[in-house]
């Protein structure tokens, strides 16, 4: 009850210092407050609007995927407490890639929980940057950078109480952004989840880019990679990417499984695919000498 009752102050203080001023518009829209909810089996939905995180439970304590930003951090929290689990059961903290939307609250996720980080080898450096030196923002997003307990490479298993995470490197937004598979059960029916790392290249220079030569390459290789996955619950590192608040309004209807969208799924890598082709078109058009 007194570690229960010293988190309650530590969120209460950390809420106080941590104002939406710190944050523009764009991002204090992607971080309204939700209600957590079950997705499907031991995974549930403890993020914001748009910023999002996962909590997959299991016997022996919790996995946590994205602080989102250090603003986030006491909605995560207090999510987490509202369905029913408790802060410091989380043992190990996952981050899908190195942006201050995902990863700016890691360290204070760390102190709340003492958990375990992991993070692709790929985006181990700019991760302990914060951010700084990013190959496609340069310091444009700082935050406060966290050196991970532990690196990973393609095909890691993160096992812990039976439950088995998969990293899968899909590189392109950040050379190491991480999509995560397991299996979760369902009213006795198994299903497959994926956990989305972006696919986005938002303002990104992809023929020219002397930091990420390898960045359209990396882009081709993605694609192609989940494209041969067949997921049925489909989420990711941007609630917008999977219309998280239109199937929470389904939900609300009485809508069930309403996460389990194959079709979802590939119309969202389908779109995303053209986009990066029509960048990388337009800016080779635009470039003499574009990288292979």
């Amino acid at each position: 009850m007194l570690k229960r009752l010293s988190i309650v102050l530590l969120l209460l203080a950390f809420s106080a210092l941590c104002t939406f001023a710190q944050l523009g518009e764009q991002e204090r829209s992607w971080n309204q407050p939700v209600e957590p909810f079950r997705i499907a089996g031991n995974i549930y939905y403890v993020g914001a609007s748009d910023i999002t995180s996962y909590l997959i439970t299991t016997p022996k304590g919790h996995i946590l995927i994205d602080s989102g930003f250090i603003e986030t951090v006491p909605q995560i929290t207090a999510n987490i407490v509202k369905l029913g689990f408790k802060v410091e059961d989380v043992k190990i903290l996952l981050n899908s890639h190195a942006h201050y939307d995902h990863a700016s609250g890691l360290n204070q996720l760390r102190r709340l929980t003492k958990a375990k980080l992991l993070v692709s080898r790929p985006d181990f450096d700019l991760l302990a940057r914060g951010g700084k030196a990013d190959p496609n923002y340069g310091d444009r997003f700082p935050f406060e950078g966290t050196r991970a307990d532990a690196t990973f490479r393609d095909g890691k298993k993160v096992k812990l109480g039976g439950v088995i995470l998969t990293a899968n490197i899909t590189a392109g937004h950040t050379p190491g952004c991480t999509t995560w598979t397991t299996e979760t059960v369902e009213k006795g029916r198994q299903f497959s989840a994926i956990f989305v790392c972006s696919t986005s290249a938002p303002g990104y220079d992809l023929v020219k880019n002397e930091r990420y030569p390898a960045i359209y390459s990396d882009y081709q290789a993605t694609f192609a990679r989940l494209e041969r996955l067949r997921p049925d619950i489909f989420v990711s590192a941007h609630g917008r990417q999977f219309d998280l608040l239109g199937k929470i309004e389904r939900m609300k209807r009485g809508e069930e499984n309403v996460f389990v969208d194959p079709d979802g799924y590939r119309r969202s890598l389908k779109e995303s695919r053209v986009a990066i082709e029509s960048t990388y078109e337009r800016q080779s058009a635009a470039s003499p000498n574009p990288q292979r």
